[in-house]
């Protein structure tokens, strides 16, 4: 989240207590589906990549059953799991913004003030720019095959330089929450209790928030809607008179794909950022919040957490083909329980040395 602190407000009006009870509810909500999508989603790109089998002589053996059926390892299954462990990372850090929520105040001490923050910040960051980087690895893959096949192809060095290309998005994530650790402290900002908050003068707080706007949200929002434009512009250019039913149903699809991922990805973090800027520019009093804030602020942040729900449905769920490998996971989950389990046959049973 752009605002990565959390603490308490004084405040022992109706509105206040009300946030106090419903935020840790829905914030539970947040935190259950969003392990167990990732979870889900974690489990199935991690079998789908076993599945492939390993390389040997630059073809591919084992995997059984559908022997060279399936294909090498895609850089969007890389960055998907790239994506489940950033959203992972952040939904860890929601249980001390909903505590502080819960009890009025940071009860967790300096430390946890800036790691949390840090973290928090980090991880939203890594997670849009693996977005970014998502849409790009989509296009390059549909525009370009010769270039996505090359660097798909199966050998354990570009393998590597997938996962080290990924990592290397949490570079400049880090360098946008590092000032966390700077501007972050304990204390009671006028008469209220402890919370944890950032000191930075309105000025600093304003060249910070500019600065992770552009780079945090404009920026990789801006490759993605660049991206998806090209991706369509593709598939019009691809669409030749009498072309194939599959095509222009494909085309509608990834059409309707790009416009909610562009929607849902600007509805999430927007008010965050609205929220930030209008703290920086004295708009809206840090102690002692008016209720109409105290309720635009809760829901920034509960949208803000949503993206780590919407993540999995939107980029991994809605696919057929995991949606079939997640099918395919559970049979055989249930098989070998069967298998695990499965009773004695009668003629077994006479086997069975007797004591």
């Amino acid at each position: 989240m752009p605002d990565g602190g959390g603490g308490g407000d004084g405040g022992g009006d109706g509105a206040w207590r009300t946030q106090r009870v419903l935020v840790p509810v829905l914030d539970g909500l947040i935190m259950l589906t969003g392990v167990v999508g990732h979870s889900l989603a974690v489990l199935t790109l991690a079998g789908r990549g076993r599945g492939r089998g390993r390389c040997q002589g630059g073809r591919r053996e084992g995997g059984g059953g559908g022997g060279g059926a399936r294909s090498p390892a895609h850089a969007t299954d890389t960055l998907l799991l790239a994506l489940s462990a950033a959203d992972l990372l952040q939904l860890a850090c929601l249980p001390f913004h909903t505590a502080a929520i819960a009890l009025g105040r940071w009860p967790f001490g300096r430390f946890l003030c800036k790691a949390v923050s840090f973290l928090g910040v980090a991880c939203s960051s890594a997670s849009v720019f693996t977005l970014a980087a998502l849409a790009v690895a989509r296009y390059l893959t549909l525009a370009h095959p010769a270039w996505a096949y090359r660097l798909r192809a199966c050998r354990a060095g570009r393998r590597w330089r997938l996962r080290l290309a990924a990592a290397a998005l949490w570079v400049p994530a880090a360098g946008l929450a590092a000032p966390q650790f700077a501007v972050r402290t304990v204390g009671p900002p006028s008469a209220a209790p402890l919370a944890c908050f950032a000191f930075l003068s309105d000025v600093g707080q304003l060249v910070y928030g500019a600065g992770l706007f552009l780079l945090g949200f404009a920026l990789p929002l801006l490759v993605i809607v660049l991206t998806y434009a090209r991706i369509y512009r593709f598939l019009r250019r691809a669409g030749a008179p009498g072309r194939a039913p599959q095509l222009e149903r494909y085309q509608r699809r990834v059409t309707r794909t790009s416009a909610l991922l562009v929607l849902v990805f600007t509805l999430c973090w927007l008010p965050s950022y609205a929220l930030m800027f209008g703290l920086a520019a004295g708009r809206a009093p840090a102690s002692a919040p008016a209720p109409a804030y105290r309720a635009f602020a809760v829901f920034a942040r509960l949208l803000a957490s949503s993206a780590a729900v919407a993540n999995p449905v939107l980029y991994v769920f809605v696919s057929r083909k995991f949606r079939r490998d997640l099918a395919a996971l559970g049979r055989g989950c249930c098989r070998r329980r069967r298998d695990t389990v499965r009773p004695l046959e009668p003629a077994e049973a006479g086997d069975v040395p007797q004591s």
